[in-house]
């Protein structure tokens, strides 16, 4: 009986196992092979959508707009989707396998079971989540960043100032701010600080906007500043009026809180001519500013006017201490307390205890500081009106340090150009040279090394400023500490009259004119010259940057005898050279560049003295008569590139100028374009002016499909090559003639020795655009000491060095590696490039590479010890950087912080 009652129990338990398995399949399992079809297609359907809207989030990003968040959670909860149901349609044959009894049993009841189940809750998932991927927007304006982060120099001595500042700033009530305080106080500095500190504090701003305003400002360049910060500066912009851009600017900070910091003013600025709402309690924005006046802050009715005071004996110390460095104090013991008298007679002035400190930073005799301390005490008692009793003297302390009066003079002749100007190098040793500060050397090489070594000892005095490698800009303390030499403290000595950039529309009256050696009137809107005034002592006249110049009187320059440098360069709309200035009998330097003058009056024969010619980029036919050029006997420096003389046909115009310029024995600096092969051959024959070529522009070669790069290799004083515009230009070839034999790139030659004496040794940039048919410039390996390389719009460029034109020259390049000294590499617009170079490159000197529009290039010759020690900036498209591929990871890495998208 136990043992019936045993089986009966196990026979009770089937049953009813058999029960749940048949009734759940009755449910689910019958309707198993229906889910998987369906399932299949709801997926087939939801990866469609998720293609369409990616899709439009990727085209909405290359517009840069910024992905919407819920469209990133969808589609990351739809990949996950995907990835399940994926799975349950691999494993959906097997399971319908072990249907049996016309699927509503199974050989895995359990199994069979729950797989039904998980394809039945599926579904209705999978339909769901395809519904709420309608978005009708996927991407919205990506929000412009809070604050642009500024370097700052050392803020040591200012952390009790940013402190009273910061605590104005917090204050509710607080709308408006005005720093005021004598030049070189730190004002800059102060303002730099406040604007990275909101940068990293949860202030609730929207934006921070910093415009530099300087003197002379005017409200369209203050708008242009805020619309590139906003997001306006883009389509019809530029052809706005000021009232129109305005209410733009006004239309978008009247929705936002915003800071707006406006450094160095100089008078009131209307905001409301800006566009600017004035901040106050109601709309929570804020406005901080500069200034050296208390009277501007009252003017822009500042809620809060701070003073920047000189600092305190203590932290000027410390400020002081860091700029002359450990080393110097440690050289003697008595040092130490020499430097603090020298750092009491600086006043506390940031500028000036950071100047004298750095000038200090290599003096380690007791002697030295014992004079420093004498010189000091005997500046102070020079005053400047308004300025402080103390400011200029001690900026002038440096000024007076300088080796000699040259240098002194070099310095002082920076402030001839506007505020916050960029100062070409090479333009402003030209206009040296034709002032004949530097008339002691024989050739313009070593007068032009003389010139550099002048700037580089200013810039290392604290006195100019480097801005990169081809110009130099001037603090405006140190511009208004010369401009007070000039002027005020030693005006008998100089008499300067600086107008510039001063939004002038008309000349000074004459009476202002007499007495002055040295008037810049440059950055101006003056239209006409009519008037001649009485200077007779006037050397140096600067109305260039006039764009609106377009007339000057004949008589204008007649009681200007003593003229020695006439500057009219970049006033586009003058068309004409009047013949008055045949009068200027003392002149040495003139420069029409930039403009578009017709012709050169035979009448300018009469300027015996002249040393100096630019007229380059004057981009219409310039007729210039013949033997007018050879008639300037002394000229030194000639410049004419991106111009393109003629008096009758181009080529005898070619030849005709190639002769005069054999003539000129003092000639030893040119530049010039050539636009035909017949005016090439012509120059390459013209042996002597070898000599002195520093820049060749091969410019719309018309009649060449082939140029022979070697050809100018022997110009050992070719510093800049341009190649532009040739159309019909296919390839540039390496041939070498040698000893009565041609030498050419499939040939081989016995000795790689070759190389190196054929190469462009001096060649320093080099610009090749719009040659529509060259595919590569490999050629450029036989520059070894290229600094900059700037290639656009080649259509049909592939390669920069190509590896089949190497294997061709192979004994000519020898063991040359390209571009170890390159800076600057510019790719614009190569629609075809694919590679720069076969293989990774050191670049021991990169600073910059620039890449915009070459789409097809997706690598760089980089690897993880490339440009090692540099700060490098790769700065391109956020799209092409994703798409770039490295070497290997690491070099992705070493090199992800140098991107700058653009």
């Amino acid at each position: 009986m136990g043992n019936f009652l045993s089986i009966s129990l196990s026979c009770d338990s089937i049953i009813s196992s058999c029960s749940d398995c048949v009734a759940g399949q009755v449910i689910y399992a019958r309707h198993l092979e229906e889910n998987l079809i369906d399932l299949n297609t709801a997926l087939d359907e939801l990866k469609e959508r998720r293609n369409d809207v990616t899709r439009k989030a990727l085209i909405a990003i290359q517009q840069k707009l910024r992905r919407m968040d819920e469209v990133g959670g969808w589609l990351s909860r739809t990949e996950t989707m995907i990835h399940e149901v994926d799975e349950l349609l691999t494993d959906g044959p097997e399971e319908i396998k072990n249907l049996c009894l016309g699927g509503c049993c199974s050989k895995n009841c359990k199994s069979t079971l729950n797989f039904s189940k998980r394809v039945a809750k599926s579904l209705p998932d999978v339909k769901d989540l395809k519904e709420k991927g309608a978005f009708e927007v996927v991407a919205t304006e990506a929000p412009a960043a809070l604050v642009v982060p500024r370097p700052s120099d050392s803020a040591v001595g200012l952390e009790s100032m940013f402190n009273k500042v910061w605590s104005a700033f917090e204050q509710k009530h607080v709308g408006i701010i005005g720093l005021y305080g004598v030049g070189g106080v730190g004002k800059t500095r102060l303002l730099t600080e406040i604007n990275n500190k909101i940068g990293v504090s949860s202030c609730g701003f929207d934006m921070v906007i910093w415009v530099v305003v300087s003197k002379g400002f005017s409200i369209g360049k203050v708008q242009d500043d805020i619309a590139k910060r906003i997001g306006l500066f883009n389509g019809n912009w530029s052809d706005k009026a000021a009232e129109e851009k305005a209410i733009d600017i006004y239309g978008i900070l009247r929705e936002k809180k915003f800071v707006l910091l406006l450094d160095d003013i100089w008078e009131r600025v209307d905001l409301s001519k800006v566009g600017i709402p004035v901040p106050n309690q109601e709309n929570d924005s804020k406005l901080i500013f500069t200034t050296r006046s208390k009277e501007v802050c009252g003017q822009m009715r500042a809620h809060k006017k701070i003073q920047v005071q000189c600092l305190p004996e203590e932290e000027a110390w410390k400020l002081f201490e860091e700029h002359v460095g450990k080393d110097v104090f440690d050289s003697h013991p008595n040092i130490r307390g020499l430097a603090q008298e020298v750092a009491k007679e600086c006043g506390g002035l940031p500028l000036a205890l950071i100047t004298i400190g750095r000038a200090m930073a290599c003096k380690n005799k007791l002697e030295e500081w014992k004079y420093t301390i004498e010189v000091l005490k005997k500046s102070a008692n020079f005053v400047f009106p308004n300025m402080g009793e103390e400011v200029y003297p001690l900026l002038k302390f440096s000024y007076d340090r300088l080796p000699n009066d040259m240098v002194r003079t070099c310095l002082l002749y920076c402030s001839l150009f506007p505020e916050d100007f960029q100062i070409l190098k090479e333009s402003l040793i030209d206009l040296w040279i034709g002032e004949g500060f530097l008339d002691e050397h024989d050739t313009i090489r070593q007068a032009r090394n003389q010139g550099h070594h002048i700037i580089g000892s200013l810039i290392h005095a604290c006195l100019l400023e480097g801005v990169d490698d081809w110009s130099i800009k001037m603090h405006d303390v140190i511009r208004d500490m010369s401009l007070w030499i000039a002027c005020t403290c030693e005006a008998e000595k100089w008499r300067f009259f600086v107008q510039a950039g001063y939004h002038l529309t008309q000349m000074p009256e004459g009476g202002r004119w007499k007495g002055m050696r040295r008037m810049s009137l440059m950055r101006n809107e003056i239209e006409n010259l009519t008037e001649a005034p009485n200077c007779s002592d006037l050397q140096t006249l600067f109305l260039n940057n006039n764009p609106q110049l377009k007339v000057i009187h004949n008589d204008f320059f007649q009681y200007m005898c003593g003229l020695k440098v006439l500057n009219l360069g970049g006033s586009h709309d003058l068309t004409e050279l009047p013949v008055g200035i045949a009068k200027l009998v003392s002149l040495e330097y003139l420069d029409p560049s930039a403009t578009n003058i017709r012709e050169l009056p035979i009448e300018l024969k009469a300027l015996q003295k002249l040393k100096c010619l630019n007229l380059s980029y004057i981009f219409r036919r310039i007729t210039i008569p013949r033997g007018l050029i050879s008639s300037f006997l002394k000229l030194r420096i000639l410049r004419m590139i991106n111009s393109y003389p003629f008096d009758e046909a181009v080529e005898e115009s070619n030849e005709c100028l190639l002769e005069e310029l054999q003539c000129l024995n003092y000639l030893n600096a040119l530049s010039l374009s050539i636009t035909s092969a017949f005016a090439v051959d012509r120059y390459l024959n013209a042996e002597r002016s070898h000599n002195y070529t520093e820049e060749i522009g091969l410019e719309m070669l018309k009649d060449s499909k082939q140029l022979n790069i070697l050809s100018l290799a022997n110009i050992e004083s070719l510093h800049n090559l341009v190649v532009g515009r040739c159309e019909s230009l296919e390839e540039v070839k390496m041939e070498w003639a040698g000893e009565g034999r041609m030498i050419k790139t499939q040939s081989h030659i016995q000795t790689s020795v070759i190389a190196t004496q054929h190469c462009f040794q001096s060649l320093h940039r080099v610009y090749i655009y719009t040659c529509s048919k060259l595919r590569d410039i490999t050629w450029l390996i036989l520059a070894p000491n290229l600094r900059t390389v700037n290639v656009a719009d080649c259509n049909e460029m592939e390669e920069i060095i190509s590896e089949v034109k190497l294997s061709q020259v192979a004994e000519l390049v020898g063991t040359l590696t390209p571009f170890v000294s390159l800076e600057y590499l510019v790719l614009e617009d190569l629609l075809k490039l694919k590679d720069i170079y076969r293989n990774v490159l050191p670049f021991p000197r990169i600073k910059k590479i620039y890449v915009h529009d070459c789409p097809k290039l997706r690598r760089l010759p980089l690897n993880s010890n490339s440009a090692k020690a540099n700060k490098i900036s790769i700065e391109g498209n956020e799209k092409w950087w994703q798409e770039l591929q490295w070497e290997d990871e690491s070099t992705r890495h070493a090199f992800l912080p140098c991107f700058i998208a653009t």
